[in-house]
């Protein structure tokens, strides 16, 4: 089988897609009978391995971003590189083209739904434009031969927009690099801290359904034992006294220490659709405090963190100093074994090909019923 991997989500500064796909083609490398292409924006028509790329705008003040804008050259490309299968990561272009591209060949083609579009381009332009991407989406959607998303919540709101039989597709983790064992006692030094500091951690992009103004809000009215590492492109520079900043893209061994060496995760985000860094958190031993919303609700389990009130800086306050009442240090480990569990990226990948497997005969006997 040859998987051809094709989205606008693959950026320097991306976060959860890029990650999954990464690991996808890293796990799939050693599997039988399996090949697989990624194909990306980028600044020209390029190929190194296994990935390829076409020229695509440069999105201002989008993180490093491109925006393919012709259907055509996007088919073409997916037709010369003549895969079995066919997965769009997006919910534009490509993912329009990856159907045409799907269609001539005569293969499935999966879509992934990542980002709930409709909800984060209703919180800036108002609920006509939310409705208008729900009726996008669903359109678009219910044109794959399968649909999946990463968490329950997402599945079912497509499904309430009439997409069915929405496939729920967890992402994994790299157990191995968000490991305890990545702690480092230097860091805390080289941020000069007392022993009694608590040390939070919230690493990502500082993109506006983070909600990173409200983890300020919640430092301030912690004070001075506690000390939040803001972690990640755009981050604020002003910021209170009991927080440190790094405004970059910093790298995942840079992070897998930095949450190694944490006391706990902050995490204010209302619009995750699947949480990957609160489950590389709880992989590298620490509890997550985050707001009781999207795909948070269902991953943060019970013992291995707190929830809670939404974009209320109040009530997430509250949540660390109760967190810090209790055993952290247990939570911690109650965490890394949930996450060990349910989201190692093997098994995770491994389920995934079973599904790929099974369109891929279906779509053969489909083809010989018809010729038949």
């Amino acid at each position: 089988m040859h998987l051809v991997d094709v989205t606008m989500f693959h950026a320097p500064a991306s976060g959860g897609v890029r990650t999954y796909l990464g690991a996808k083609h890293r796990c799939l490398a050693d599997a039988a009978d399996v090949r697989t292409s990624l194909l990306v924006p980028g600044a020209e028509r390029d190929a190194l391995g296994d990935c390829h790329t076409l020229p695509a705008l440069r999105l201002p003040l989008g993180q490093g971003y491109r925006f393919p804008l012709r259907r055509r050259p996007w088919r073409e490309a997916i037709e010369r590189l003549a895969p079995d299968l066919i997965e769009a990561g997006d919910p534009y272009v490509t993912a329009w083209s990856a159907l045409d591209a799907g269609q001539r060949l005569g293969v499935p083609v999966v879509g992934f739904y990542h980002s709930d579009l409709p909800r984060l381009m209703g919180d800036r332009f108002g609920r006509i434009v939310e409705r208008r991407l729900q009726a996008y989406v669903a359109d678009l959607y219910g044109r794959f031969d399968s649909v999946m998303a990463p968490c329950r919540a997402m599945a079912e709101r497509l499904e309430d927009w009439g997409v069915p039989d929405v496939r729920v597709q967890s992402l994994g983790v790299d157990l191995d690099t968000f490991h305890p064992g990545r702690a480092d006692e230097g860091l805390r030094a080289s941020l000069e801290l007392p022993d009694s500091t608590r040390l939070l951690v919230f690493a990502g992009r500082n993109s506006r359904e983070k909600h990173v103004d409200f983890l300020l809000e919640v430092m301030q009215r912690l004070g001075s034992n506690y000390r939040l590492l803001l972690m990640g492109p755009g981050m604020p520079t002003r910021v209170p006294a009991n927080v440190t900043s790094v405004p970059r893209c910093c790298d995942r061994h840079e992070v897998a220490r930095a949450l190694a060496s944490a006391d706990a995760m902050l995490h204010a985000g209302t619009r995750e659709t699947f949480g990957l860094v609160a489950l590389e958190a709880m992989a590298s031993g620490i509890p997550v405090v985050g707001a009781r919303a999207g795909a948070l609700i269902e991953n943060v389990p019970l013992g291995g963190g707190m929830l809670c009130n939404p974009l209320d800086p109040a009530d997430m306050a509250r949540a660390v100093e109760e967190l810090f009442l209790n055993d952290v240090a247990a939570s911690g480990r109650h965490a890394r074994r949930y996450v060990e569990r349910r989201f190692g990226w093997q098994a995770v990948i491994d389920d995934l090909l079973v599904h790929y497997t099974g369109l891929s005969r279906q779509a053969v006997d489909t083809a010989w019923s018809r010729h038949g």
